[in-house]
């Protein structure tokens, strides 16, 4: 929580507001034209802090940053976003609502016009804070459900967050506040997906997105849950079940930035977005803020080369128009792509997919293996793609490791006897340090 701020004090602050305006049409604004687009999306994290401790989290969440945000600074970001043309913000953390002060924050972005949701853990999501999200105008809520019972609480780290998730589920819903669910997919939750769709639809949840999870953070440290390249074959094998079941449900899906890329279930995935994949939107049609103020492109982006700069020294509209770490992605050409990706029939619409999921992985983006398409195209050929750690992550939030892509023939007696097809290796930077899985060397050597 902020300290300074009650709970109370702030659902009183926020009853002197009336008539909130109605949430700008994002679609109005979609081709926007001019030098610079205008963001239609921001996420971002107003603290650190967390009741839970997720083996797979990417801000590496837990304590509270030390500078995080005041009251008023988080108030003047909201004026900013709402001058600055956003049309929705997600309030995420940590957990958002560890800070007393959310409410205000909320209702401060609905009265410029900005549509608001959050995404949460819902651990602690409790009745008073569910009624102090009604009464601030939230417009919808996202629990995260990582799986069965089992496999949520090993992800979560905490015994019965599955259950005080669908809790919350509940008590949201209850409210009359529209509710979704939220899923990551790895090794512990794949098998999981069909059960868990007829469990959230059970419990009322109105949507389910899914995305997988990508290798920075504390899932940097955790190799045996990420997939390998080769197992989006089975991914879609199961998806594509979850998605015939979800329509007989009535049940809204949709996939996160990093899911999927023009295989043959792209449209009916993007159905309810109503578009295939266009390239990742960092800072072209989406910023990221974090709770001491640095603006990046995505949320998930992390290190330094990512952000642009900071709202207690510049202003988030000219961040947003001035900075090279925002404006990369909007600049970015087919020229940054390398490895399978270079010679994708889709190179030029899918600029290397999820930027957030590649640069953690190779240290550079412009190669993602994580890619329907291309795992379809590696079979084709009678081959297959696996990653292997060879540098460890250093320990802060939004950090990763390395890994090299390697290709092999899928038939185990030609891979014994041939061994890899082709290797990509990392790009290393000085926070890196090989592990024993194998040296790091330079991103352009190949073999």
């Amino acid at each position: 929580m902020h300290p300074g701020v009650r709970l109370e004090e702030a659902r009183a602050r926020l009853r002197v507001l009336q008539d909130l305006p109605a949430p700008r049409d994002r679609r109005l604004r979609e081709h926007a034209s001019g030098p610079v687009p205008t963001p239609l999306y921001a996420v971002w994290e107003i603290t650190l802090a967390c009741d839970q401790r997720c083996v797979h989290c990417g801000s590496r969440a837990g304590k509270a940053r030390k500078d995080e945000l005041t009251t008023q600074e988080c108030l003047d970001v909201a004026r900013q976003l709402g001058e600055l043309g956003v049309g929705e913000v997600t309030l995420i953390g940590g957990e958002a609502y560890l800070r007393n002060d959310f409410i205000l924050i909320v209702g401060e972005l609905r009265a410029h016009g900005m549509s608001v949701t959050m995404t949460t853990g819902g651990l602690n999501l409790t009745q008073a804070r569910v009624d102090a999200l009604k009464d601030a105008g939230i417009r919808s809520i996202s629990i995260s459900l990582d799986g069965l019972a089992q496999a949520h609480d090993e992800l979560r780290g905490v015994p019965g967050s599955h259950d005080k998730a669908l809790e919350a589920l509940a008590r949201v819903r209850a409210a009359g506040i529209p509710v979704a669910v939220n899923t990551q997919i790895n090794r512990r939750t794949l098998p999981d997906l069909p059960a868990l769709l007829e469990r959230i639809a059970e419990a009322g949840a109105f949507g389910w997105q899914l995305q997988i999870t990508s290798p920075f953070g504390n899932a940097a440290d955790r190799p045996d849950i990420l997939l390998q390249p080769y197992m989006m074959l089975e991914v879609y094998d199961v998806l594509r079940d979850v998605l015939q079941r979800a329509r007989a449900l009535r049940m809204k899906m949709w996939p996160g930035n990093n899911l999927g890329y023009f295989g043959p279930l792209e449209a009916e995935l993007r159905s309810v977005q109503k578009r295939h994949y266009k390239g990742c939107a960092a800072g072209r049609l989406q910023l990221g803020i974090e709770a001491h103020g640095d603006v990046k492109g995505c949320p998930s982006l992390g290190g330094p080369e990512n952000v642009g700069g900071n709202v207690r020294e510049h202003r988030i509209a000219d961040i947003w128009a001035r900075a090279a770490e925002l404006a990369y992605v909007r600049e970015r050409t087919t020229d940054a792509l390398w490895g399978y990706c270079a010679q994708c029939y889709y190179a030029d619409t899918c600029r290397g997919g999820c930027t957030a999921t590649a640069e953690p992985l190779m240290g550079r983006p412009g190669n993602n293996p994580f890619c329907h398409h291309r795992a379809l195209e590696m079979d084709r050929l009678g081959q297959r793609e696996r990653i292997e750690q060879v540098a460890a992550a250093p320990g802060v939030p939004f950090d990763h490791g390395l890994y090299r892509i390697v290709r092999e023939w899928v038939d185990p007696r030609r891979r014994e006897a041939e061994g890899p097809v082709a290797i990509d290796e990392p790009r290393v930077s000085r926070v890196h340090e090989p592990t024993g899985a194998g040296r790091a060397v330079d991103s352009d050597s190949r073999r």
